[in-house]
């Protein structure tokens, strides 16, 4: 059995003293997705109170290749908030690690929204209500040991969501939209910690595109009665377009967006 009360009070004590604790999982059977929403919507109401500030979104497991690894098989989300959502100045950023439990980074491709988004597989149509694009590093991190969960932990431990840093906005135009749409699930994102390549992934690894990422969390808003839907001005991260990398402090990690008219992004870890 679970309590949503005791579990919320239970992560948000680990968040705030970035440490690690059991997998909820591994003492309440009937913790399902679900609850953990519960859970996670009970935690964010707890943070509204103390004046967090919603920007948006963080959209995680999207990446379909990364499943087997974690043996999480759906895409996940939560909130990104005014105070940990950082914007790069010419496409270099310095984030400090300070505060996070077992960072890892994510090379990720951030939306800012025109309106809502409708739940449609026309990635181009979906582009029709978004303002802009921009690279993007999310920081996220995992409060239970050697990042060994199950779905319905990581979706009320926040998320797995530490920070975000957005890169250069390219705005979305009706002269580069169709080209954007066709680009999102082709391009091949290199990652680079110093000079060495890290990893490699393609944009159709996350939901096939990363903008139908936004519809995919659009269509599992519409079911969640306690949440409020995608609104205009919302930041938007769509999931990782590689696996999640370990990070410690002193590295500086770049990405290279490939064929998508993206400025990467250039992040010193502090």
């Amino acid at each position: 059995m679970f309590a949503v009360d005791e579990l919320a009070s239970r992560l948000i004590a680990a968040y705030d003293a970035a440490r690690t604790i059991a997998p909820i999982t591994d003492e309440a059977a009937d913790f399902d997705v679900a609850a953990a929403y519960a859970v996670l919507a009970e935690i964010e109401r707890r943070r509204r109170e103390q004046g967090w500030v919603p920007a948006g979104r963080k959209i995680g497991f999207t990446n379909r290749t990364i499943w087997p690894r974690y043996e999480v098989y759906e895409p996940i989300w939560a909130h990104a908030w005014t105070h940990t959502v950082h914007h790069a100045t010419d496409g270099n950023a310095t984030q400090t690690l300070a505060g996070f439990a077992q960072p890892r980074i994510e090379p990720e491709v951030v939306f800012r929204l025109r309106g809502p988004v409708p739940d449609t597989g026309d990635t181009e149509e979906i582009l029709r209500h978004v303002e802009w694009i921009a690279a993007g590093f999310e920081i996220v991190q995992c409060h239970f040991p050697g990042w060994k969960f199950k779905a319905p932990d990581c979706t009320a431990a926040f998320g797995l969501h530490g920070a975000l840093v957005v890169g250069t906005p390219v705005p979305v135009t009706a002269v580069n939209r169709a080209k954007l749409a066709a680009d999102l699930s082709t391009f091949v994102l290199t990652l680079r910690k110093g000079d060495a390549v890290i990893d490699r992934g393609s944009g159709s690894h996350v939901l096939d595109s990363p903008a139908l990422a936004l519809a995919h969390l659009a269509r599992v808003l519409a079911g969640q009665p306690q949440f409020a839907g995608l609104a205009t001005g919302e930041i938007v991260t769509s999931g990782t377009v590689t696996d999640a990398w370990p990070v410690t402090r002193g590295e500086t990690w770049s990405s290279d967006y490939g064929g998508l008219d993206l400025p990467g992004l250039r992040l010193r870890l502090t």
